[in-house]
């Protein structure tokens, strides 16, 4: 088993040993209540011994926590994972599917606001609503494995701009970059607007109408339905307008697009863990797994 302070340093779990520390304290207690609940259902009551009776386990909390870490942040695989834990493959497979479920479950940290975690579209919405803060939203594909041969819905995830099989997921950030929420993601071929629309954004403009969101030129729709919240940049003047036009045109896009660049900033601190590079394990389990990273920047950039 290699020592458990290497395997706990930054250079492989991607976060600090305070940031750590912190992870231990908040998730040690509900990991304990889902052990003890798949524990009562095997034996379909309570326990009849006294609490620590029993065989304890190979691989510890603290231990679960860095190698799923390690697997999000450097994509080994799990037998490697567990030749360094000293523990069989399964131990390490089922250990980062507990841990994942977890970090996924947490939602996105908030900028001094010690203990506020957005979850839901609506929380960003009111958490924007309250402090006044613009939003930027944005999507982005994470390339996934091509479905077998004669299984339907394959091209559902044909990623039309780049001939791909990815799936699409939606982000929302603020002015300053910090990742504030995630979408439950979606099929790649679906446009970045339905996928927005799927996520109930409509219900949010309509009960938060103070909030503005910037967007760029793939959600014209959007702006269309609910002008004044979703802004978008200015269309592109008739061919014979005056050059004047033309060059406000093009100051009003270059002020959008620096505005708007901090979402593009969030995105890419999530490219940074190697598994949303190119995801090559079942689908099913990107979308924890995304949620699970991108809580993971925002407690970084929130405390930054």
């Amino acid at each position: 088993m290699v020592n458990r302070d290497i395997l706990a340093h930054q250079l492989f779990t991607g976060i600090s040993r305070q940031h750590l520390a912190c992870l231990v304290e908040e998730l040690a207690d509900p990991w304990q209540a889902v052990v003890e609940g798949h524990r009562h259902k095997a034996r379909g009551g309570a326990r009849k011994r006294e609490a620590g009776a029993g065989a304890g386990h190979r691989l510890v909390f603290v231990d679960r926590l860095v190698v799923t870490l390690i697997h999000l942040r450097h994509d080994l695989p799990h037998s490697v994972l567990a030749l360094l834990s000293g523990v069989d493959r399964s131990t390490a497979t089922r250990a980062i599917g507990e841990i994942r479920g977890l970090l996924a479950e947490r939602g996105c940290a908030v900028p001094d606001r010690p203990g506020l975690r957005l979850r839901t579209l609506a929380d960003v919405f009111a958490y924007a609503q309250a402090e006044g803060i613009e939003l930027r939203l944005d999507a982005t594909e994470v390339q996934v494995c091509r479905p077998a041969a004669g299984r339907g819905g394959r091209r559902a995830f044909v990623w039309g701009k780049k001939k791909q099989n990815t799936i699409k997921a939606t982000i929302i950030a603020d002015h300053e970059g910090h990742t504030l929420w995630t979408d439950a993601l979606r099929p790649g071929r679906m446009h970045d607007a339905t996928a927005a629309r799927n996520e109930g954004i409509a219900v949010c403009f309509q009960h938060f109408p103070e909030v503005e969101v910037l967007l760029d030129d793939g959600y014209l729709g959007l702006r269309r339905d609910h002008p004044g919240q979703a802004v978008t940049p200015p269309r592109k003047p008739n061919k014979i307008a005056l050059p004047h036009v033309h060059a406000a045109r093009e100051e009003a896009r270059h002020r959008h697009s620096s505005k708007r660049i901090t979402v593009e900033h969030a995105l890419a601190d999530h490219k940074r863990w190697k598994q949303l590079t190119r995801w090559t394990h079942r689908r099913e389990v990107l979308p924890a797994t995304y949620r699970a990273i991108a809580g993971l920047v925002s407690d970084r950039t929130a405390n930054a």
